[in-house]
């Protein structure tokens, strides 16, 4: 499956039908009089969160989504009939953007959550309707209310609650790998995330989504790397694990940097609780974890953990933390959570 976050698409309700001018005209009727009926209502355009959805590439290939118009009216009366509203799917988290992305005009956060975005026109009034005592044979009529139309940016925010990030190559596909089911790509070079991934954790009868997103680098809010543009879709989420390779070349720089890019990003991601972890602690013994984690704390972090994705030290003490941040009941449990959300062999995941 391919991934998309973000999509432009164009909106047209159904414009309103039109009244109908007729006179009844039957043999042995000797006043017949107009009959004509009014048109039937146009299609709104409605917005629906379901579950099972969790990329928008549905609207790379269709992009024009335009409700019908209702039906005219007719003679003896007949109301046009009104067109059906035209119901457009969207995985949970994601928000309709105006054109120039300046305003959020809606943001879908639960499932079977449903919003009219555009309303169709009203049917126009038959002669029927203008028929008066001054007035007996009218023949005006109206054409019905014409329909709405704009472009609009959908934008996925993938609804996790907890968010992994760090630097290239930082071991967070082999950690999301040791504590869910993501089937993440794990490689030896930097970049081996493309884009995000989701996984279900099951620690101690708890159940989180645990979403893990491609590393960053420094200069990433200038767009160097892959950018920050996926650290939207861990806007969402209560606490975020901060995975560092204890081998790497400097563990309170890579601290650094990561905690700045979040800065220059906003959103209130800086302001998030950080667990900070270092990873790889297989490639390392004690006595180094112990005076890495002691720069680390130095340098702003309040605490260290110690852990290995590859053997799964260190884990289960850094997800008793993780829940310690979450309700008792957290809002994934209750509703199926699909988790394979990419083929990170495919890089089409830009927006159109």
């Amino acid at each position: 499956m391919h991934f998309l976050d973000q999509a432009k698409i164009y909106l047209q309700s159904g414009a309103g039908g039109p009244g109908a001018v007729s006179f009844r005209r039957e043999k042995y009727i000797e006043y017949g009089g107009p009959d004509g009926g009014n048109g039937g209502k146009g299609g709104d355009v409605v917005f629906e969160a379901v579950a099972g959805l969790n990329t928008l590439i549905d609207f790379r290939y269709s992009q024009h989504f335009k409700a019908k118009r209702g039906n005219h009216g007719q003679g003896k009366d007949k109301t046009g009939a009104s067109a059906p509203d035209l119901v457009i799917k969207v995985p949970v988290g994601t928000q309709v953007l105006s054109e120039d992305k300046e305003e959020v005009l809606a943001d879908f956060t639960e499932v079977g959550q449903r919003e009219v975005f555009l309303e169709g026109g009203m049917g126009g009034r038959g002669n029927a309707s203008y028929k008066s005592s001054t007035n007996r044979a009218p023949r005006q009529h109206q054409p019905g209310q014409p329909s709405e139309e704009m472009w609009v940016w959908l934008r996925l925010k993938l609804l996790a609650d907890v968010g992994l990030l760090g630097l290239p190559n930082a071991g967070k596909s082999t950690f999301i790998n040791a504590v869910s089911n993501a089937g993440a790509k794990v490689g030896h070079y930097a970049f081996t995330t493309l884009i995000p991934k989701l996984g279900v954790v099951r620690h101690r009868q708890r159940e989180f989504v645990l979403a893990d997103i491609p590393g960053l680098i420094e200069g990433a809010a200038d767009g160097a790397g892959i950018g920050d543009r996926f650290l939207g879709h861990i806007e969402r989420c209560r606490v975020l694990i901060h995975l560092i390779d204890i081998a790497g070349d400097d563990p309170t720089e890579a601290m650094r940097i990561v905690r700045e890019e979040l800065a220059a990003y906003g959103a209130g991601l800086e302001d998030k609780p950080q667990l900070v972890a270092l990873n790889k602690l297989d490639l390392a013994d004690a006595e180094l974890g112990e005076a890495f984690s002691q720069e680390l704390i130095e340098a702003g972090a309040d605490k260290v953990f110690t852990v290995s994705g590859a053997t799964g030290e260190g884990i289960d003490e850094l997800l008793d933390a993780v829940l310690s941040y979450l309700p008792d009941r957290t809002a994934t449990e209750s509703k199926t959570v699909e988790v394979e959300v990419a083929d990170e062999d495919d890089d089409e995941w830009s927006p159109i």
